[in-house]
């Protein structure tokens, strides 16, 4: 009884098994096909070696792009580092530009030697301070009687003048600077244009005075 109990046991094991491969889906032998595809596609040694070096020339080619925006920053920073200090420190020639005129315009100091004294004493300082600025490659942009050029100058006015050409600076406001190749501040300026014709203005005066 026990042999025949196992032998039916045995044969419902295998008739389960049976049933379970014929019922295995068909993706999973669709994906068997598809990776033994695959490894009869793996790639040959030379493709191997040839793949290998164009990552190696992609890497490089990266690595030589950092090493040149390392440079370029580096330079950038050792030539204009003090860009925002030489800025700020235009503004003491300023002051001393404004100090100079207030004391000039003054009416109890005028032709006296106290006057005369601190006027020599500003321009040692002025001239002192454009020689350090010059050292450091700061320069003023020379302005007047030159062509207005949008990339050194602003113009805050335009002053008629038929004897200048249109768009010739007749007037500097407030000087500009340049340090080495940058700009550092424009000049403000005021712009020569030619004077309005007064014909428009007399042939009106005339047609009102035949009306009446």
């Amino acid at each position: 009884m026990e042999k025949e109990q196992n032998e039916n046991i045995q044969n419902e094991n295998l008739a389960t098994e049976k049933k379970d491969q014929s019922t295995q889906p068909q993706d999973q032998t669709d994906d068997d096909k598809n990776i033994k595809e695959e490894l009869k596609k793996e790639l040959t040694p030379e493709e191997k070696i040839l793949e290998l070096e164009d990552k190696l020339a992609r890497t490089f080619a990266e690595m030589e792009n950092q090493r040149r925006r390392f440079e370029k920053e580096k330079e950038d920073a050792f030539e204009y580092g003090g860009f925002s200090f030489a800025k700020e420190a235009l503004s003491l020639i300023d002051n001393l530009e404004r100090s100079k005129s207030i004391l000039e315009s003054d009416e109890k100091l005028k032709d006296t030697d106290a006057l005369k004294k601190t006027l020599e004493h500003f321009d040692i300082i002025h001239k002192d301070l454009i020689s350090i600025f010059k050292k450091n490659d700061i320069k003023q942009i020379d302005s007047l009687n030159k062509k207005f050029d949008p990339n050194f100058h602003q113009a805050m006015m335009e002053i008629e003048d038929n004897t200048k050409e249109p768009g010739t600076i007749i007037q500097e406001i407030q000087k500009g600077f340049t340090i080495k190749d940058r700009l550092l501040r424009p000049s403000l300026v005021g712009v020569a244009k030619k004077m309005q014709e007064k014909s428009t203005k007399t042939d009106e005066s005339k047609e009102n005075s035949d009306t009446k």
